[in-house]
């Protein structure tokens, strides 16, 4: 672990964690051409208090005094959301999870679908909304995975957005950072013009999964249970089961880096799990 700091939370990186983790860290601004001070805090530190924040729900104050201030690490947390550094993690170890898994390190197909949850009362008024249909007062979660499970985009509105309209928005961004994707599977909320929407515009053929005839309890879908097992593994790390963000980016931040200490606690286990003191 870091210097002065002993590993002592579950969600804390192990040794074999943070060296998949570090590389892809962007270069400190003391070490760039255009220059800037030194980071007082590890780097380690600061990704194990954004993941205890992530796993435990906790206030952004409450964090243990063992970690750098709250203030630092938040500031860390807000900047790498702006600049899509969770994103890039995610994309690059969902990479390695792939290829280990004897799978195209890019994938061609994926699923997509929304979760609607509460929202706290830090979210404002004018990022949430109520969902008639679910009858929650919070925002949706739009979602896009590939066959694994694995997060290809997240995009979080309020809960009144109906996911036809979102859809466009969520699939143009999986065209834009995913070139290879041509195939995506939807359930019925998704039927209509977006599936002639999607294929003229986007080149993405959308297919839906319908229901089993005369269905009226929970059935598992082909295609359709990979994301929906998705959101329970977003739903794992507590900071996710409700919505607590005033920001959207941030929320979607948050389920990024969930994302991303699931993939690296996959490609690390077996693993020695001994760390630095």
């Amino acid at each position: 672990m870091s210097a002065g700091r002993v590993r002592r939370y579950p969600s804390d990186t192990t040794d074999a964690e943070w060296r998949l983790i570090e590389p892809l860290l962007p270069v400190p601004a003391c070490q760039s051409p255009a220059g800037g001070r030194p980071e007082k805090h590890p780097r380690r530190a600061i990704i194990d208090a954004i993941r205890y924040i992530t796993d435990n729900g906790s206030k952004w104050r409450a964090l243990p005094a063992d970690f750098p201030p709250w203030q630092t690490v938040h500031g860390f947390f807000t900047r790498w959301a702006s600049t899509g550094v969770a994103e890039h993690i995610r994309d690059q170890l969902r990479e390695q999870v792939r290829v280990r898994a004897g799978r195209n390190r890019t994938p061609s197909a994926a699923a997509i679908d929304s979760q609607t949850v509460r929202a706290a009362e830090t979210v404002s008024k004018t990022s949430r909304g109520y969902d008639a249909g679910k009858k929650i007062d919070g925002r949706k979660r739009h979602i896009a995975v590939d066959t694994m499970g694995l997060l290809l985009v997240v995009l979080v509105t309020a809960a009144n957005m109906q996911d036809r309209p979102a859809a466009r928005t969520l699939l143009a961004l999986l065209r834009q950072t995913h070139h290879g994707i041509r195939h995506a599977w939807a359930d019925g909320g998704y039927s209509g013009v977006l599936v002639e929407w999607a294929k003229t515009t986007l080149n993405i053929v959308v297919e839906i999964v319908k229901k089993i005839a005369g269905q009226t309890t929970f059935v598992v879908l082909p295609r359709r249970w990979v994301v929906e097992r998705t959101f329970s593994w977003i739903t794992q790390a507590r900071r996710n089961v409700r919505d607590y963000e005033r920001l959207p980016q941030h929320s979607e931040a948050f389920i990024n880096w969930s994302m991303i200490t699931m993939m690296t606690r996959r490609l690390t286990r077996g693993k020695s799990q001994a760390s630095a003191t």
